[in-house]
Order: structure tokens, then sequence, then C-alpha cells
């Protein structure tokens, strides 16, 4: 009776830490205005962010072998970010493209780490697509969607501690408990949710147009996926970003209301451009 009432007081304690701990990490978000409980720093970010960037290109086949093309993704992204509010970011954002032809995927590390592979390049054919997916990614940065959801994930574990020292009756156990409530926590968490897709959706529809991109690519980017998905061999951006479907009608109704007269003609779809350097590379 002892060891059990111990065991649930070191319980309630790693609880009552991690608990603590998470809420107590809360910062405002430049960009967005909104509260967040974040446990990294922006430079925490960066350092993280630049420490997974080999691992991310080991997993999806390495970096493309074309400097060609390496340079026209840099410049779109670098457009994208530095002639839009998310200049004013503390990140230094870095574009890389994986030679990965068969995975159409494209994802971001926190601190601006941001990966496109050839699968998803492949399916598009204008500039502004590229740059509808690149300010979407840069959206996920910018709105420190991984570094919520790693705070989450860090009251995770203390609490599946705090569940495995309370339950089980050996250290070995415990860990064992412990390790396996935590898979399962990070497995949880993997998915990005509705809300973060949609303030990535908003983000990297005005990154875009600030950067003098047509907003219809953003539209047409969704229209791709959701023309891969309905085909039966749905593509691997959709495991960690949720299907398209209603996402399509909210970008459409946001493009309305930022350009209630018509989207200006002077906005660039790219799509000679996009033909002329990518289709010689790939």
């Amino acid at each position: 009776m002892g060891k059990l009432l111990v065991r649930l007081l070191l319980g309630l304690i790693f609880a009552l830490f991690g608990t603590f701990n998470y809420c107590s990490n809360v910062s405002q978000n430049p960009i967005t205005d909104e509260q967040q409980r974040v446990a990294l720093s922006p430079e925490q970010e960066v350092a993280l962010g630049r420490q997974g960037r080999q691992e991310v290109v080991q997993q999806l086949g390495g970096l493309y072998p074309s400097p060609q093309l390496q340079t026209y993704i840099d410049q779109v992204g670098q457009q994208v970010v530095q002639q839009s509010e998310a200049a004013q970011s503390p990140y230094p954002f870095e574009f890389h493209l994986l030679d990965s032809p068969d995975t159409v995927n494209a994802l971001a590390l926190p601190g601006g780490q941001i990966f496109i592979t050839t699968g998803l390049l492949r399916e598009m054919d204008s500039e502004a697509q590229l740059a509808g997916v690149l300010g979407h990614e840069v959206g996920h940065v910018v709105a420190r969607h991984g570094s919520e959801h790693l705070a989450r994930r860090q009251l995770g574990a203390m609490l599946v501690n705090a569940i495995g020292i309370a339950a089980s009756d050996s250290a070995q156990s415990a860990q064992q408990a412990a390790a396996i409530a935590q898979a399962v926590n990070q497995l949880v968490n993997l998915r990005y949710g509705r809300e973060d897709e949609l303030e990535s959706d908003r983000l990297g529809l005005q990154f875009m147009t600030e950067a003098d991109y047509d907003p219809q690519g953003l539209v047409e980017l969704m229209q791709i996926l959701e023309s891969a998905q309905s085909g039966g061999n749905p593509p691997e951006f959709l495991s960690t970003h949720p299907s398209p479907d209603n996402r399509i009608a909210r970008i459409e109704e946001d493009i309305r209301e930022t350009y209630p007269n018509g989207v200006p003609p002077e906005l660039t779809e790219g799509e000679q451009r996009f033909s002329q350097i990518v289709a010689p590379e790939l």
C-alpha cells in the first residue's frame, strides 16, 4: 500500500510539473497576433530545423541533382517570403527540392526548413501553384504550428510518464508503459488539425499575393491534390495535411473577400516561365 501511494504521488508530481510547464510557456506571435504555448524560442526552432534537415533529406530520396531547378525553387520561395509579411518573422527560410518522384508531398520543419518533392512539382503547371504550396508551408512555420505540436508532445510525455509510474509495479514495466503511451501520443499529434491547415491556407494566400502571384494558383493546387485523391492513389501530402475538399471553398471565399472587384490582372500565374524552367529538368 505504501509503495502504491509513493507511485501515485510521483505520478501526480510529474503530471502537475508537465501541465505547469506547458501552460506557463506562453508567447505572442508577431505575425498572427495569437497567444501560443510553445516551449522553444525562435532561435531553438532554427537550430532544431537545421538538425532535422539532413534526416528529412535522407528519408525522402536526397536532394534533386539540378542546380538550375534548386535555384528556381529558392527564387520563388524567397520571393514569397521577402515580398510579404513573412519577411518580418525571425526565421532564415531555406527551400529544398527532394529527389522523390513517387512521393507527392511538401513539408516544413520549425525554424524555416521547407521541402517539396519532385513528385509534387511534376503535378504542377504554373509558378503560382508552386508559390501557393511554398507559401502554405511558410505559413506553418510563421504560425509556429510545429512548435505548438512539440509543446503538446512534451506535455504528453510528462503525462504518460506519470501514468507509467502510477500504473506499474517495476521500473522496467513503467518505462515500457510510458514508451508505448508516448508513441501513441506522437501519432495523435502527427497530423495537422483543420484549424492549423486553414490558417496556413490563409497565410499562404496572403504571402503569395503580396509577392504578386495569382491566388488562383493555390486553388489549382488543391484541385490537383483532390484529383489525385479521387484517383485512388492519395498523395503523401494528404497523410499530413487534411483533405482539400472543403478548403477549396474557404480559399475561394478568402479570394473574393480580398478582391471584391476581381483579382488584379497584374498578379502573375507564371505558366510559361514554369514550363521553360521545370520541364527540361524533370
